[in-house]
Order: C-alpha cells, then structure tokens, then sequence
C-alpha cells in the first residue's frame, strides 16, 4: 500500500545520527553531499535549513558551489532550488533536504565520493545519494537489515564510479536496496512513475483509446479491433502498446494525428483512415458496479448492489459514495463489494472507503512504526451511508489497501469476508519522485488489523471459503434458472455472497 508524498514527510520521533566523511580518493575530483537539517517531535514548520558544502569540480573550470553556507529558504522552494542545482553543472554537488518543525535540535552530515566523469552516471549518482539519505530517515528497520547503511551506500558508490552507462548504474541502485531484504523498497524509472501515478491519480491528459493487442498478429488494435497503423507520422511497427499509449497522451488542448486500418488488415494503404484527435482529461474510475436480481428463499425478488473495486486511486472513494447512493435510489437492499485481486493502492483511498461504510469511531487499521510503536488509526465521526447488508469478495489477489479495507470492515463487524485467504502484505510504503523523475518507495511502517490479527506474509481468511459446494443446497439447484443469465450471477463466489446475505436477511427478521 502506498501514500504520495513531495518531499520527506516523517511522523516518527527525533531520530540520533552519525556524522562522518567518506572518501575513496582525495586525487579523484569528489561528489559532496550536504544534508542539513533540523528535527523535533513538533509539528512540521514551513522551513528547512539546506548546507551545501564547498566542493572543486573537475569541469575545467574553477567553480564553487555553495561555498558553505547553509541557506534558509521557504519549504515551498526547496525542490526548485534543489533543481536548479542539480542541473548546474554535470559533475555538480547531489544535494536532499529533509524538512523539520523545530529549533531543538540541529546537525550535519557530509559525505564525500568520487565522481564519474561519465554523465549519465553522475545523475545516477546523485539518485543513489538522494535514495539512500530517504531510506536513512524512513525505512521501517533501523538496523536496515543489519548492516551499516552509511557504508553501504560509500560501497556502492566505489562500485558506480568506473561505470560507463546509466542502466549499469542504475543496477547498482537497486542492488543496495535488496541488500535491505524489503522487496517492496524499490526504484522505478521516469516511465513505470508515469504509469503508476495514472493509476493513482485516477486521469490522464489523452485521447480516450483502450489499446489492445491482436492475440494472433500482435498488433495494436482500437475500437471495433481496427488496427492502428500511425501516431503523428510515426509507423508503430514493434512498438507495445504501454509506448503507444504514451504516445497518443500529451497536454490538454493538443491534438494527435493517428491513422488506423478497418476491416481486413491485409488490405493495401488504400484502408487506411487518418483522424485528428483532441487531447482532454480522461477519468479513470476504478469502480464498476451492477444491479444482480436476486430471489431469496421465502421466493421475494430483491436487488443486490455489485461493487467492483479495481485499485485504490485518489478518487476510488469519492467515486465509491457516488456509486452506492446511485444504486440505493435504484431499490437495491444489500451489497457485494468485490476485493478480488485489487492489489492495493493508496492508504488514505483505502481508510476513506471503510469510513463509507461505517459509523462512530471504529479503528480501522494498527501501524507499528520504525521504533516499534503501534498506533492505531480511527475513523473520525464516522457517517455510514447505508446500513444494508454488506458481503466482501477477497482471493489471493486481494492486497495491502484491499486487506487494510476488508479487516476494517470484518473485525468491526460490518461485513462477512467469502473467498479466499489474502495475499498478505502487511506493509506501507511512502512514494517519492526523485530528481530525475524516478521514484522511490520505501517500506515505512508495518500494520496489523483492528483486531490486532497479523497480515503480512499471513493474509486474511474469509468467514466462508468460495465454492458453491459450501452451501447447504447441492450445485446444481444453484444454477437453476441462471440460463443466459450474466456471468456475475453465474459467478460460484457471487453465489456464495447471495446465500451469506440471504442468512443476514432471515437472522434479522427472526431476531426477538
């Protein structure tokens, strides 16, 4: 599960720092390091302190950057500072500020290394830096995995210096991340961030195609399975369809020039059709919902309210709201919420979702921070905005956010989870886009259930296992009357929900 942030955002106490100063070589021109900063257990204030030590660069010039000063700047201009400074100069000083409240405590820390006289290595270089000083500050085990995370990240800059290639530096990033032993502490480029903020922003400045790829040919089809051919002139022979779509997406008010072939792909140039585009902002719900007939035991047909939740983007949970007061007014009087391999997302989607369908004061999810301390996390005022029954879909595809949502819900009481057994992964990371346009993601507390039940590597385990011979009418009297019906209601899961409402229903109507 992860939370976007700009720039470091720590809720844990003051932590204790070394101070030291590597250095490989004093004959090899050096890459310095300034991390100044000031830290309380006070609420975060808008300024930072930044020290950006000398440093002689190798760029046959004299230049001096920072000449030691600390500079006091406004929160708001930290990351335009730190940008212009890192495209001063090829070779120029790698530099991350941390933001603190405080007047309490001050101190520095300065590392110096070689630096690549190769460019594109040199910018790695300082991600390498900009990653490490995060996980320093962040990582939810403080003795990162038993080993001394400032010699680690002087190894691992001894190792990138003779390096010729950025892809090559790039491995050496990510193998001092393994070194941590948290497969969900990693790196990712300019492009997969891209990708992942679509998902999480829930839009995207593009044309509205779905591109897919023909199973038998390979090539890349849109709308009724035309095949397209072009993207403003460009042939998109050997190209997928994440490039393509990359493509098609650009600023809002541009258009887009494409041409697709219709009917046999076989036929000359002459199919071919050009369009012109406009650009406009997509929106991307990841909610789909239907109404699912369904005729209870005593022979009354009523409505359940299906609610498929893909990913836990930044509008999953205004878009969820919408969509179940759309079905309330549609007569529905009960609710499946299908979990099944939704993988997660963001924490606060996942926490504002369950205050949807609770009410009062409920916690909702337990983290365990870096130093050991468990806090709990409540609703606040909570307003449930329908009380009907409420059955939640899980499998093995259900993580972190989904098993955050799906606890909240079983251990207050409010849901009965069918399915099965979660994937398990009980951690929450922190995402932060670095200089270049990479991101980083970093394992920064760990959480447990209301009830206090252990997730990671365990997962949750459904009220009721998913099979229809669970029910205690044979199979095949479930599909009676289900002819050409749709595959939801053929779905054996969905069934199984049907029959755990239907208890719900009956136990309240024989309650005295």
């Amino acid at each position: 599960m992860e939370a976007l942030r700009p720039c470091v955002d720590l809720n844990s106490p003051t932590p204790s720092y070394l101070s030291r100063r590597f250095s490989k070589s004093s004959l090899l021109p050096s890459l310095s390091y300034g991390y100044r900063f000031s830290a309380s257990n006070h609420r975060f204030s808008g300024k930072c302190r930044i020290s950006v030590p000398y440093t002689k660069l190798e760029t046959h010039t004299d230049e001096k950057i920072g000449g030691g000063n600390s500079i006091c700047v406004e929160k708001n201009s930290v990351k335009s500072l730190c940008k212009g400074i890192f495209n001063f100069a090829a070779a120029a000083a790698a530099m991350i500020s941390v933001c603190y409240d405080s007047h309490a405590l001050a101190e520095s820390l300065t590392v110096a290394f070689p630096v690549s006289r190769t460019s594109e290595v040199n910018t790695v270089q300082r991600t390498l830096i900009e990653a490490w000083g995060l996980i320093r500050e962040t990582f939810v085990d403080p003795t990162f995995n038993q080993q001394d995370w400032d010699l680690k990240l002087q190894q691992t800059m001894v190792e990138m210096f003779p390096l010729k290639s950025a892809d090559a530096a790039y491995n050496k990033v990510k193998g001092m991340l393994s070194s941590l032993g948290d497969p969900f502490t990693r790196i990712i480029s300019p492009k997969e961030y891209q990708s992942f903020r679509i998902g999480s922003d829930g839009n995207l400045q593009g044309v509205g195609l779905f591109i897919n790829v023909e199973p038998t040919t390979g090539r890349l089809v849109v709308l009724s399975w035309d095949e397209l051919v072009e993207i403003n002139g460009e042939r998109l022979d050997g190209i997928d369809s994440e490039a393509a779509a990359h493509k098609l997406r650009g600023r809002v008010g541009t258009t887009v020039t494409v041409k697709v072939r219709k009917g046999d792909h076989n036929q000359r140039d002459s199919s071919l059709r050009e369009v012109n585009l406009p650009r406009e902002f997509i929106k991307l719900s990841p909610i789909s919902s239907a109404i699912i007939p369904h005729r209870t035991p005593d022979g009354h047909l009523s409505k359940t309210g299906y609610v498929k939740l893909s990913t836990f983007s930044q509008t999953a949970a205004s878009d969820m709201e919408k969509v179940i007061d759309k079905l309330e007014d549609q007569g529905v009087h009960s609710f499946i919420l299908d979990l099944r391999n939704n993988p997660g997302g963001l924490v606060k989607a996942g926490l504002d979702i369950a205050q949807i369908w609770l009410d009062g004061e409920e916690t909702l999810v337990n983290t365990i921070d870096r130093n050991g301390t468990m806090l709990p996390i409540n609703a606040a005022n909570g307003h449930a905005i329908t009380h009907d029954p409420l059955v939640v879909l899980i499998n093995e595809g259900s993580a972190s956010a989904s098993e955050i949502l799906a606890g909240a819900l079983h251990d207050n009481g409010r849901a009965i989870l069918v399915g099965h057994t979660t994937f398990g992964k009980g951690k929450i990371q922190l995402v932060t886009e670095l200089h270049d346009g990479s991101a980083l993601f970093v394992t920064v507390a760990k959480y447990l259930s209301p009830s206090l039940h252990e997730i990671d590597k365990v997962g949750i385990t459904p009220d009721v296992q998913c099979t229809a011979e669970m029910l205690n009418v044979p199979k095949e009297s479930l599909m009676m009357d289900r002819n050409g019906s749709s595959p939801l209601e053929a779905d054996s899961c969905i069934m199984v929900a049907e029959h755990q409402l239907d208890i719900q229903e009956s136990s309240k109507g024989t309650a005295s």
